[in-house]
């Protein structure tokens, strides 16, 4: 078969058998497919933790990459036949990852998260999920698993858009910090999780620190005079969770997001482009933003 993806044509001859998911979030994906038998590999797997109910099925699968893409050389060591990956990242060729055509020259077939194309990711969209699933669902024969955990996404999508309805709608920044530096996020599936979860959000797609990137560094003092009643931030494990609270507490401890205890921590791998994390986090951020309303 053949499809588009990333304004490119991906060609499968066979359903794959030997695949790699290039983070844990698509891992996942494979393993909630019930593909655990057909996968060669999951990269980045220190990075993030799987979910407890699946992570079982991958504990015979080989890590590769710890907590950064594996290198092309480790990649072509599991010998895979596809790749899934959540951004075109993990094909940089500078940092010594496999590119693209690398690996079709070897033979293996690439497959990104329409969300992480280079084009879209900074348009892109929680039900851009919707569309890596039937791909993937079509590409590995399991078109109905597939559309089981799109059936169960909308409606769980439908659920929060539902109980939302009559809110009055809170100012909410999503923020990430890296020691003192930083970053707010106003583009990409990182914004429409916020729009999802009912948030008015401080920064969007159309200013123009966004225009070329969905992510831009800011001063304390510019967050500070937006007074948001809420900050969205993600984090890689415990102990980033913990030092972005004190840096967040001690930087702004007269902003109402501080004051009124509306910090909401979420997994990185959750805010990955097409994750299955995209939709559970909008109700996450949603219960904690409007608790009444659940």
């Amino acid at each position: 078969m053949t499809l588009e993806n990333c304004g490119r044509k991906v060609v499968v001859n066979d359903a794959p058998k030997a695949a790699v998911g290039m983070h844990p979030a698509q891992t996942e994906l494979l393993l909630r497919l019930g593909l655990a038998g057909r996968i060669a590999g999951q990269a980045q797997a220190k990075a993030q933790a799987l979910p407890e109910d699946v992570a079982p099925l991958a504990a015979n699968i080989p890590m590769i990459g710890g907590v950064t893409p594996p290198s092309r050389e480790d990649l072509l060591a599991v010998k895979p036949d596809f790749v899934y990956s959540p951004t075109t990242y993990e094909f940089t060729a500078e940092q010594g990852f496999a590119s693209i055509e690398q690996l079709e020259q070897a033979g293996v077939s690439v497959y990104v998260a329409n969300g992480g194309c280079k084009d879209r990711r900074m348009t892109g969209e929680v039900t851009d999920l919707f569309t890596d699933l039937e791909n993937i669902g079509k590409i590995f024969g399991v078109e109905e698993a597939a559309a089981g955990l799109i059936a169960k996404s909308r409606a769980d999508l439908d659920k929060v858009a539902k109980a939302l309805a009559d809110v009055k709608k809170l100012r909410v920044a999503q923020v990430y910090v890296d020691g003192t530096t930083l970053q707010t996020i106003g583009a990409g599936v990182e914004y429409d999780i916020l729009r999802l979860a009912g948030a008015d959000n401080v920064y969007t797609p159309d200013q123009p620190a966004f225009a070329k990137f969905f992510a831009a560094t800011i001063t304390p003092e510019s967050l500070a005079a937006e007074r948001p009643d809420a900050l969205v931030f993600s984090v890689y494990d415990e102990k980033h969770e913990a030092a972005t609270r004190k840096y967040l507490t001690t930087t702004f401890p007269d902003m109402p997001a501080v004051r009124n205890d509306r910090l909401i921590a979420v997994s990185s791998a959750d805010v990955f482009p097409g994750t299955l994390g995209n939709i559970s986090i909008v109700r996450r951020i949603a219960e904690r933003l409007y608790p009444d309303a659940f």
